[in-house]
């Protein structure tokens, strides 16, 4: 069955949600600071379905691994890997903030344990840290209305070997953006209290084994349609860039788990991903504008010759 099928033909909306101004793609434009610094320049993004997040940070292109496996990788450079964020989790909606728990994550602990305090004026979703550490700016990217998708990854696993690859993750698609995480098939565990995977794997850079373990991993986020297909844009994997995000065909709904079965192909082998709904929406109101009071919107347009001039939809 095709995804377009699929969600079409068992459609189901969560009972439970975030506010639907939360829901969609958004990319960061900045982060600002206590001490007075800002970062305009690292790529983050965040994708929201209903209940589930997708959390994807990496560097300037001219400090990532561009289109190398780990295999192909020098100390340096995977050390520079190590240092990726990507990660899928359970979202919460409580006394106006947004909180996350479970799920997978590429790093060993929580970079961002704070809750997050929210508001949105138009395509602007501006995050507030409680303590006041840090404000973040994000910008919608689904501006147009579309699918909402938001499954979280149970297993997958490779039906010729039997070999389960990846537990935990999740699928979620807001419009014409996409973000997957496969999270790994064995947890890593830190030996020391304060360390991070950086440091376990620079004291483990020669042995296959761990690296292997600690790269079988993947946060993507992907532009595209339920047509074309996702084109993989950033990937904690620099070999995906370009490829596809995830197959279109192979779904299944599982009616007694309420579940959603995908069987590929990859390469020579035949690959199955179980997914748990979160929802299945054929279409939601993705919006890059929010309401305007109406004092205010008479305000904005008695004084367009001004505050008028230069207003732009920022890309």
């Amino acid at each position: 069955m095709h995804i377009k099928q699929l969600i079409e033909e068992h459609a189901q909306q969560a009972k439970q949600t975030v506010p639907d101004w939360v829901i969609g793609c958004f990319k960061r434009r900045s982060i600002s600071f206590a001490n007075g610094h800002t970062d305009t320049q690292t790529h983050v993004f965040w994708l929201q379905g209903r209940n589930l997040t997708i959390d994807l940070r990496l560097p300037i292109e001219a400090e990532q691994v561009i289109k190398k496996s780990w295999q192909d990788c020098n100390q340096q450079e995977l050390y520079q890997r190590a240092n990726y964020e990507g990660w899928s989790a359970d979202s919460c909606w409580h006394n106006e903030q947004l909180s996350w728990s479970g799920g997978t994550s590429l790093q060993l602990h929580n970079r961002w344990p704070e809750p997050a305090i929210l508001s949105r004026v138009g395509d602007c979703m501006m995050e507030a840290s409680p303590h006041q550490t840090y404000i973040e700016d994000w910008r919608i990217k689904s501006r147009a209305s579309g699918p909402l998708l938001s499954l979280e990854l149970i297993d997958e696993t490779n039906l010729d070997t039997g070999e389960v690859r990846h537990r935990g993750g999740a699928l979620i698609i807001n419009g014409d953006w996409a973000g997957l995480v496969l999270g790994r098939r064995t947890e890593i565990y830190l030996d020391q209290v304060g360390s991070q995977l950086r440091d376990r794997v620079m004291q483990a850079c020669t042995d296959q084994d761990f690296l292997e373990q600690a790269f079988n991993f993947e946060t993507s986020v992907a532009h595209g349609s339920f047509n074309e297909g996702f084109d993989i844009l950033f990937s904690t994997q620099a070999s995906r860039v370009g490829e596809s995000l995830f197959a279109l065909e192979g779904f299944e709904f599982d009616s007694e788990a309420n579940q959603v079965i995908q069987i590929f192909q990859q390469g020579p082998e035949q690959i199955k991903r179980r997914f748990s709904i979160d929802t299945l929406e054929p279409q939601f109101a993705f919006c890059g504008t929010t309401k305007f009071h109406p004092d205010a919107k008479a305000w904005f347009d008695k004084e367009q010759d001004t505050i008028g001039r230069y207003l732009k939809a920022l890309n």
